[in-house]
Parts: C-alpha cells; sequence; structure tokens
C-alpha cells in the first residue's frame, strides 16, 4: 500500500505525529512518504519539502490582508499534486492542513476527484471547523457552532493574523463547501481526545467518522531522568513548579503563570517556564527563571524530571502533549477541568481543578505548606 502523510513542517508536535504513524505504517508493510511545505530540506527519495520561504513569506504577507488563510500558495500546491498523481497513493493522512504552505481548495479538490485514495485527516487543533482561529475557547467564541461568522471575530490578532474584518464569513463558506466533499465512504477524522471529538461532531465535519488517537509519548526519551538542572539554575531544594509550552501567550496561561511568581514566596518555590521568546524572558518578573525553547527531547527530559509538579492552565489543548511528557518523567500534573489535559493524565495521577486559585492552593499544599 502507498501511503503519503502531509504536514505543515517535519518537526514539532504536530510534525512527530506524522513520523510516528509513518514508522508504524512502514512496520506493516506499507510504501511510506511524507511531504510537507516548511522546515529543512528532504533527506531521502520519500520524503519531500514542496515549499520554498519566499512562497511562505508571500502566503503570510497575503493572508495579513486579505484573511483568506489556507488559499494561497498556489505554486506550492501544484508541485505537492504533481508529486501526488507520480505516487497514486492509496491513502492520503493529511495533518495541519493550514500554516502558510499549502491550498486546501487544491488540495480537497484532488482527493475528492481521486476515487481510489482513502483520505485520514488528523486534526490537531479547531481551524477545520471555524472561520478564522484555531482555538476559541479563552474568548467563548461560538460563532462556529451558529454559522454566524460574519458576526466578526474577536481575534483576528490571534494567528493567523489578519487586518481583514470580512473575511471570517467567506473562509466559514469555502471550508464548508471545500472540507465535505470528499465522500463519507472515504474520509476518516481522527482526533488526540473525546474533548475535540465532541467538538467536531458540533461542527459541518459531523458527518464524518470520528478516530480518537491520543498522541503517544517516546517512554524511552520521556522518562525520570537525573540532571543537575537544580543546580544550574540556582534552584537548590525550593518546590519548583514547571510549566512548558511554545509559543508562550496568554491562552496557554502566561499570565497565569506571573501571578503564581507574585503569590508565591521565592525562598520556597521555584517557577520555570521554557519556550519563551528572548522578550518574554526579560519581561519575566523577578523570581521566575525563564528559558527559551528546548529542542532536545533529552534535554526537556532532565528538565520534566527536575520539577516537583508541572502545571498546564491552558484551556486552548486539543491534547497536552507536554502533559504526558512530565507524567511520563515521573512528574505529576495540575490542569484546568474542561481542558482536553484531563485526558492526557491518564493513569498516572495528577491533579484537576477548577481555577488557577485552586491551582494556587494546590501548589502549596503539595510544598506542605497547608
Amino acid at each position: 500500500m502507498r501511503y503519503v502523510s502531509i504536514n505543515s513542517v517535519p518537526n514539532g508536535s504536530t510534525g512527530t505525529v506524522m513520523r510516528q504513524v509513518t514508522d508504524e505504517r512502514r512496520a506493516a508493510g506499507d510504501e511510506c512518504w511524507m511531504m510537507w511545505g516548511r522546515g529543512r530540506a528532504a533527506e531521502n527519495d520519500h520524503e519531500f519539502n514542496f515549499g520554498s520561504r519566499a512562497e511562505l513569506y508571500l502566503d503570510v504577507l497575503q493572508t495579513r490582508i486579505d484573511g483568506k488563510a489556507g488559499f494561497h500558495s498556489r505554486a506550492a500546491t501544484k508541485r505537492l499534486l504533481r508529486k501526488l498523481d507520480e505516487i497514486a497513493p492509496d491513502v492520503v493522512h493529511l495533518h495541519n492542513v493550514h500554516g502558510y504552505y499549502a491550498n486546501v481548495e487544491m488540495l480537497f479538490d484532488w482527493l475528492a476527484e481521486h476515487e481510489n485514495a482513502q483520505v485520514r485527516w488528523t486534526l490537531h487543533d479547531c481551524w477545520a471547523f471555524t472561520g478564522h482561529c484555531a482555538h476559541f475557547q479563552y474568548v467563548g467564541c461560538d460563532r462556529w457552532q451558529r454559522g454566524a461568522c460574519g458576526e466578526g471575530c474577536p481575534q483576528l490578532g490571534a494567528y493567523p493574523k489578519t487586518v481583514s474584518k470580512s473575511s471570517c464569513a467567506w473562509n466559514y463558506a469555502r471550508k464548508k463547501a471545500v472540507f465535505t466533499q470528499v465522500p463519507v465512504s472515504r474520509m476518516t477524522l481522527i482526533t488526540p481526545s473525546y474533548w475535540l471529538e465532541n467538538l467536531v461532531g458540533q461542527s459541518f465535519l459531523a458527518k464524518y467518522s470520528v478516530e480518537v488517537r491520543p498522541n503517544t509519548v517516546d517512554t524511552s526519551v520521556f522518562k525520570p531522568t537525573p540532571s543537575d538542572f537544580r543546580e544550574r539554575y540556582g534552584i537548590g531544594e525550593r518546590f519548583m513548579v514547571l510549566g512548558v509550552a511554545s509559543p508562550w501567550t496568554e491562552q496557554k496561561g502566561l499570565g497565569d503563570f506571573v501571578e503564581l511568581v507574585k503569590q508565591l514566596d521565592s525562598t520556597r518555590f521555584a517557577i520555570v517556564l521554557v519556550g519563551l521568546s528572548k522578550q518574554q524572558v526579560r519581561r519575566l518578573p523577578a523570581g521566575a527563571i525563564g528559558l527559551e525553547r528546548v529542542d532536545s527531547p533529552s534535554e526537556l527530559a532532565k528538565i520534566y524530571s527536575a520539577a516537583d509538579v508541572f502545571v498546564n492552565p491552558s484551556e486552548e489543548e486539543t491534547f497536552g502533549m507536554t502533559v504526558a511528557e512530565a507524567q511520563s518523567c515521573g512528574t505529576k500534573a495540575i490542569v484546568i477541568d474542561g481542558s482536553a489535559c484531563v485526558e492526557a493524565l491518564g493513569d498516572s495521577g495528577g491533579f484537576v481543578v477548577k481555577d488557577c486559585r485552586a491551582m494556587k492552593e494546590l501548589i502549596e499544599a503539595e510544598a506542605g505548606l497547608q
């Protein structure tokens, strides 16, 4: 069987999932290709980077102006489709189809026309069924449910950022038409959580079957790992509270961590944030330890292992990979009730709290101060 996986990038969280799927299919005997539009060059003839940096920047600029994310990059998509014609895949496994690298209308027209190709589509966020954003929980938006994206978007400044105030209704209508043209018999959706499956069931994609497949952690890497991290950063015997994200935003809970720094005694607690930008590191309040992105999984495992508790206050996660990684390293996690991160806790323990106030109280209790 010829199996093609397509994603925006070959690395990061979504790229890792794509590689895991590819490894599984190869182990099952399939001939597999991975394709992407941004990132490193291909390393063999079963990889294909069909985009360029110039095309990426042009797509970003066009999207900033017209707000039509996913409807540019025609030249890059033509290269992708020529490669698909050459391979004639039995299965096309989509991951993120957004990210300034592909034209979804051209891609889905090809998928609809090629009746011998089964389509599997892993949704890593909510972008596929909204008029603009990838996540809407932080602002409590329900326009996507009501088909009322013309009422105005409260997150035009969020990814994929735009100045266009009239694009959301157009995007919603076009996505609905484009993404639902593949027959139900040929497309299966995959979500990493039941939380996201529930949202899909409320969207225009509800007619498709959904397979819930939680993201998996590489336990050969993410395991209790000794290191000198606490000594290097002067943490000593203080209770270490860890947060990891990339990028850090208010939606990810950056503001919640800043409040924790202000509220917790710095002589007893050390707040460590990983994945910050240089500017964010400089702006952290005194008492917090800020690190930029750590690309090495083994180094990240050392940091997870050094912490006393891992905190993820975000409500905009479709699974919560950092939660699963931390717990795999032996560090219990605290998450907010109602988020997909609750599922990432699995059977390894961890804590679910109602809000950030309860989170602070729990941290103090875990440190033996209550």
